[in-house]
């Protein structure tokens, strides 16, 4: 299928690191190289030694018009392909295809050959495009080292459905050189199309005190909002993430991170930071109430028994920003609902004067809290509805992303 990018000078002179294990999809990067090449970037190539099993490097060669690298030194005499010299040139690396031992090495560092070493001294975006049989792509190690890849802030391209080398047929199959050319395209084309905006994004749950040792929560991972707050940082913003209770990180140096605790906290701080903002992304999963009284002691079972817990409202921060956001910001709402899920999500849209809402389904596979995928709809003030397939978060911040962007322009 043939996609016509964005911007066709997105890619000119754009220099992007080539990489190819040991798959049989690695006729494709053939397609990809002479893509990228015809859209005016330079490449290099890297293969690993298992590549050139299913792919020539005179070809590759050929269709970069660069040599191709290979092992750490090429010749006798003392001469050596530096990995760090590598990995500063690069504007982009992509690694297509990527096998299940290849994406095993980069989650866990396992440098044991050039492409590894090159990946782990590259200062550029890293885009990885697996490809493997199905039930290996399934396969909790698999899925855990993706996991952690994305977590140090790689771009996973997601294989599709089809039939395999295997003759079976099910995901895993690399996903078709045309698109992964678009992927680096858009990429390259919203680099900056935040330049100068600045924006507050809340994140994970909040905790509201019962004790000193318990608490009234939800099982908000914060993943969504962390990748929110990737994106926008990556697309130039300076972000405020004000975050609960997460085990997660914030690797990108626009961002400035700000732990809260409770609801409270959440909405004292969301209040302030908001006025200086160009827009808002509430994605945190606050807590609509509170107990009217936290213990200052450990409540004992044996001493009190049966506990009664009275709770109140906690105040309500897209209601208050929403009352309070000026002509020239946007506002940005999620709803998590269980059922009636489209009319309580247009009824929050309208009572809390939202720019637009991300509307997220328990009842969806793939969808809620604990998990890395997500699937969502997006109800905007003018009336439109638009679905997405199930996606990873990282690929559905994306999706929100574009939707504000257009927004602000």
């Amino acid at each position: 299928m043939h996609i016509n990018c964005i911007n066709k000078e997105m890619l000119k002179d754009k220099k992007i690191i080539v990489g190819i294990t040991g798959s049989i999809a690695a006729y494709k990067a053939a397609y990809i190289i002479r893509g990228l090449v015809k859209k005016g970037a330079e490449v290099q190539v890297v293969i690993t030694p298992s590549g050139k099993e299913f792919i020539t490097p005179l070809t590759l060669s050929t269709l970069s018009s660069n040599p191709v690298i290979s092992e750490f030194f090429s010749n006798r005499d003392g001469t050596w392909n530096s990995h760090v010299d590598l990995g500063l040139w690069a504007d982009a690396m992509l690694v297509a295809p990527a096998t299940a031992s290849t994406i095993g090495k980069m989650s866990n560092g396992v440098a044991d050959n050039m492409l590894i070493t090159t990946y782990l001294s590259c200062k550029a975006p890293v885009f990885i495009a697996p490809a493997m049989d199905l039930d290996m792509f399934a396969h909790p190690a698999t899925q855990q080292n993706l996991d952690k890849l994305r977590s140090f802030g790689n771009y996973i391209i997601e294989p599709t459905e089809g039939e395999l080398a295997s003759h079976l047929v099910g995901k895993g199959r690399m996903e078709e050189p045309d698109m992964i050319i678009h992927r680096l395209d858009t990429f390259f084309a919203s680099q900056n199309d935040l330049q100068k905006k600045k924006i507050l994004i809340t994140a994970g749950p909040t905790y509201e005190k019962i004790d000193p040792v318990r608490f009234i929560g939800n099982y908000s991972s914060g993943k969504m909002g962390f990748a929110l707050a990737e994106v926008c940082a990556q697309r130039g913003a300076d972000v405020i993430l004000l975050s609960g209770p997460v085990a997660l990180t914030a690797s990108h140096p626009n961002i400035r991170r700000i732990n809260v605790e409770s609801a409270e906290e959440m909405y004292q701080v969301a209040i302030s930071s908001f006025p200086e903002t160009d827009a808002a992304i509430l994605c945190a999963a606050v807590a609509d109430y509170r107990p009217a009284a936290a213990s200052l002691e450990k409540i004992k079972r044996e001493s009190e028994g049966e506990v009664t817990l009275r709770l109140i409202p906690n105040k309500d921060i897209a209601a208050s920003l929403g009352a309070m956001k000026k002509e020239n910001q946007k506002l940005v709402g999620f709803a998590l609902e269980t059922n009636n899920e489209l009319a309580y999500a247009k009824a929050k849209l309208e009572k809390k004067n939202l720019d637009f809402i991300v509307l997220n389904s328990l009842s969806e596979p793939g969808a809620g809290f604990r998990v890395d995928t997500n699937k969502i709809t997006i109800l905007d003030n003018t009336g439109r509805t638009t679905g997405y397939p199930v996606k990873s978060k990282q690929e559905v911040a994306l999706d929100i992303v574009d939707k504000l962007v257009d927004l602000l322009k």
